[in-house]
């Protein structure tokens, strides 16, 4: 298995838990990092591969969201596997932890191709397996999605965005960053932007400019008010209803910043009036329920400006446990991904 990853410019991850004698169902013992997954099974068993991209230079605000990956994984041990809500034991998921992307330094484009080459490099490998990225800034998405898409299947993509922002800043003039990547994948062709679904957008962050270049380009937005009017389950289900009805297959990017400033300080761009951590695990729930949500993303979360107690970091791994939660529900279902 390392032998084919070797292929794409993925390391093992730099933190390790030492797994115990005694099981005590924790999720540090649950996820199987790269080095111990050698001979254990093969490749088509894993359910959930996870990995990790810790870029944040592409920011257009001071991020250390590269620093995320591995306080996402210290942060794996406070948590159980069993989801009392749900009545789900995710320990029936097969998890893999790949690793995490190499950055260059200084070279934000070689990062860049290097998150592309890993993304394909794992759709490839693992086509049966939930592929989830935890980043990193925003621009990683852009950089994944395309990824998904350089895999070779011929499939058409949509997204769905939880988001206090478009992303839809002007290519020319910021570049590939974490301010640009839903524009980047629909001017470089990866998407229609008409398959774009964005929930979470409210009061005064997005230019009148943004809104302008999302109805030119056909991306669908519910602002986090109306979606609280329908409920905001309600307004996941319908766009991956809608969405599911014209794509191949769906990604799902969670930026950190949708929820409100009060939930989540150790995001760069927190604001007042985004969404409850309930709402967003809920939301995230039901995501993975879709059949053809087929990977995810969490980006924009920095431990290095987070309160000491880590309700940020929390927060994220608990997007991450409820995602699998419903996938896993979803499986339980209907018996696998495909």
């Amino acid at each position: 298995m390392q032998k084919n990853l070797k292929k794409s410019p993925l390391s093992p991850p730099s933190f390790v838990w030492t797994k115990g004698n005694v099981k005590e169902g924790k999720m540090n013992e649950w996820i199987i990092p790269i080095q111990e997954a050698v001979e254990i099974e093969p490749e088509d068993a894993w359910d959930v591969v996870m990995f990790g991209i810790p870029l944040s230079r592409s920011s257009i605000s001071v991020s250390g969201a590269s620093e995320f990956p591995d306080a996402f994984r210290r942060g794996w041990k406070g948590f159980s596997t069993y989801n009392l809500d749900e009545e789900i034991d995710l320990e029936e998921l097969k998890v893999l932890d790949a690793g995490n992307v190499e950055m260059h330094f200084t070279d934000i484009s070689l990062s860049h191709s290097n998150i592309a080459r890993s993304m394909e490099t794992l759709t490839n490998q693992f086509p049966h397996s939930m592929i989830t990225a935890i980043g990193g800034d925003h621009s990683i998405t852009a950089m994944v999605v395309k990824g998904i898409k350089n895999a070779g299947k011929n499939e058409t993509i949509g997204i769905l965005q939880l988001d206090t922002h478009f992303d839809l800043r002007d290519l020319k003039d910021h570049g590939p960053t974490n301010g640009t990547p839903i524009r980047n994948l629909i001017e470089s062709g990866i998407i229609e932007g008409t398959n774009v679904h964005n929930i979470g957008l409210h009061g005064f962050f997005n230019g009148k400019g943004l809104v302008e270049a999302a109805e030119v380009y056909g991306v669908n937005y519910t602002t986090i008010r109306k979606a609280r009017e329908q409920g905001v389950v309600n307004a996941v289900k319908e766009s991956l209803e809608i969405l599911g009805d014209k794509v191949d297959r769906i990604h799902l990017t969670v930026d950190m910043d949708v929820l409100d400033i009060a939930y989540a300080p150790g995001v760069p761009a927190s604001t007042p009036g985004g969404m409850t951590t309930d709402e967003l695990f809920q939301a995230v729930f039901a995501a993975g329920l879709h059949e053809k949500v087929k990977s995810m993303d969490i980006v924009c979360l920095d431990p290095t400006k987070d309160h000491p107690s880590q309700p940020t970091v929390k927060a994220g791994i608990h997007v991450f446990l409820s995602f699998l939660s419903g996938y896993a529900k979803r499986k339980n279902n209907r018996g696998s991904l495909e």
